[in-house]
């Protein structure tokens, strides 16, 4: 019998769906994923619906999510709104007081309360919480160096970016094992009190690795790595730890990638399994990474 022309499958194709999930929600069943949620599928409303309840089916599946958001966009038109400008160096936001303070609203008053109550709506038991929270991220200002012409180094104010030095995620595994999602602005507090501004990739990597996470996902605006920035079809489907030296010395990490890879390696080193980099504005990402032999994006391992 072929279903409604709403869908154009038919109910054997459906069973045949959920077959193909089965091993894998077996797999994974009782284990931690941390999911970076960002770019478009922060923006599109119908994107952001499909977000949340591929997160409820992990959750309802007896998979543990947590998620850690970000909200570049979101930022960018709010300073805009007040007259500044953005300002980035390899992939971070240069962020001055007035900045850390606009970023802290839009991140913790503003996207962190829509997406737990999204989740709520549909059923779901989410938390929100920064990384301030409990002691859950502490950090220092960030040091970048960046080569000059002439081969000297020449040292970059970020301003208040944070480079994460300690994570406790005791609120973390309480939440976890009481049933709830946590949901993480990526905003960090310092030894004197200051609030950091820190790349939500990097926070998600750094977390993972302090939950000992089976996977983390990053949710990006492209395919995955590509081999070719230009070409939509060079995706690199996986990538050995041992590689990402060679792609960055051969230019095919650049820009916003960079930091997303760094994270996936820093969280490898700290004992995730793998790390998946996955284009958000496609519906339902995570379970097709997740859930179907092929996937649809990198992963690093």
């Amino acid at each position: 019998m072929v279903s409604t022309a709403r869908t154009g499958i038919s109910d054997l194709e459906r069973a045949n769906i959920l077959i193909e999930a089965l091993p894998y929600i077996q797999k994974f069943a009782g284990s931690i994923v941390v999911i970076k949620y960002g770019g478009h599928a922060m923006i599109d409303k119908e994107l952001k619906e499909k977000v949340m309840l591929d997160i409820l089916l992990l959750h309802t599946v007896g998979i543990r999510p947590v998620i850690v958001h970000g909200g570049g966009p979101e930022i960018n038109s709010m300073l805009k709104r007040v007259g500044k400008e953005s300002t980035f160096v390899q992939g971070l936001r240069v962020t001055d007081q007035e900045t850390m303070e606009i970023a802290a609203m839009v991140l913790v008053g503003k996207l962190n309360t829509e997406i737990v109550s999204l989740l709520n709506s549909f059923g779901g038991k989410a938390v929100g919480l920064s990384g301030q929270d409990g002691h859950l991220l502490l950090a220092d200002k960030k040091s970048l160096k960046l080569k000059n012409g002439d081969g000297s180094l020449e040292e970059i104010d970020l301003g208040y970016v944070g480079q994460v030095k300690e994570v406790c995620p005791g609120i973390l595994t309480t939440l976890l094992d009481q049933g709830y999602i946590p949901v993480i602005s990526p905003i960090a507090g310092g030894e004197n009190g200051e609030s950091y501004n820190v790349n939500a990739d990097t926070a998600a990597g750094i977390i993972a690795g302090a939950l000992k996470a089976n996977k983390l996902l990053l949710l990006t605006d492209v395919k995955g790595v590509l081999k070719d920035m230009d070409d939509p079809d060079s995706l690199l489907s996986v990538i050995a730890k041992a590689e990402v030296p060679t792609l960055l010395q051969q230019g095919v990490l650049q820009g916003g990638m960079i930091p997303k890879v760094e994270c996936a390696v820093n969280a490898l080193e700290r004992g995730v399994d793998s790390v998946h980099i996955i284009d958000g504005r496609q519906p339902h990402a995570i379970l097709l990474e997740l859930f179907t032999d092929g996937g649809i994006g990198t992963m690093i391992n």
